[in-house]
């Protein structure tokens, strides 16, 4: 089958570096009875090592369906591969799971791996902790600088809203980082791999507002925690919370805005 052209609306950059490839897999380190998912597995390079190094089923998803053709073609026969041509922000991960025969209550979870396009990062590692109870971990490439933000501890340059919003769900690893020439079309910018671990329990009892705080916190990032937060917590609450209302949010760390957040008490609706 003719090689199928790039979809720039899908923001594809196929790796084709062996050495890259053979990272990635070594870092999984997949086992006979893993259940392994890839994402956006493009023209195979990756599933082809994976099922060479991994005897169990493995599900990849692939919503162009031009190289979903390709990749039935390339892997017809082996029935292993389950391949899902769809929008992985769409999928249902449990069902998936479900599908696969694993029992999470058992410790049997999904894997995941991907090259996340670039486009839609953000909102599919969200898509995807919202089913972490059918998730063990997950293997993912990014840009350089989101996995750094991803990363990064209270203080550090690269601390914000999305460090704080993983936080209690997953621990993050910065395995390495992989350079544009590891790509066809090379990117324009430098690439990396993490390991997201999904926290057995999360590592403290989310408020509903959680998220609207740290919303709030970061969006403006050179005000105090006073001044982000007014619309939402007075000055005495943050005190109350043991924090420092002149410090600015990046100072603080993730479970000190749940604490802010558990301070939040709204009115209820009027009868």
């Amino acid at each position: 089958m003719k090689r199928p052209p790039r979809r720039k609306r899908f923001g594809q950059h196929f790796l084709h570096d062996p050495t890259v490839l053979e990272r990635i897999a070594a870092a999984i380190d997949p086992q006979p009875d893993d259940r392994l998912v890839e994402i956006g597995p493009g023209r195979g390079a990756l599933t082809k090592i994976l099922l060479a190094k991994h005897a169990g089923r493995l599900d990849a998803v692939e919503i162009d369906r031009d190289l979903a053709a390709l990749l039935r073609e390339q892997f017809t026969g082996d029935p292993r591969l389950h391949l899902h041509e769809a929008d992985a922000l769409e999928l249902d991960f449990t069902s998936l799971a479900q599908a696969a025969g694993l029992a999470p209550s058992k410790g049997g979870k999904l894997r995941v791996v991907g090259n996340l396009p670039y486009n839609i990062s953000t909102p599919l590692l969200f898509h995807l902790l919202d089913h972490r109870a059918v998730i063990q971990d997950l293997h993912i490439m990014l840009q350089r600088e989101v996995i750094a933000r991803m990363a990064a501890s209270a203080g550090d340059s690269d601390y914000g809203r999305l460090t704080v919003m993983l936080a209690p769900w997953v621990s993050i690893e910065h395995l390495f980082d992989v350079g544009p020439g590891a790509f066809s079309p090379p990117p324009r910018v430098w690439s990396a791999v993490a390991r997201l671990t999904v926290r057995p329990e999360p590592s403290f009892p989310v408020s509903e507002y959680f998220g609207a705080v740290v919303a709030a916190a970061f969006a403006h990032r050179r005000k105090t925690i006073r001044n982000a937060l007014r619309e939402l917590v007075s000055q005495e609450q943050i005190e109350a919370a043991g924090l420092d209302p002149g410090a600015r949010p990046e100072t603080f760390p993730p479970a000190a805005f749940n604490l802010l957040a558990q301070k939040i008490v709204r009115s209820p609706p009027s009868v």
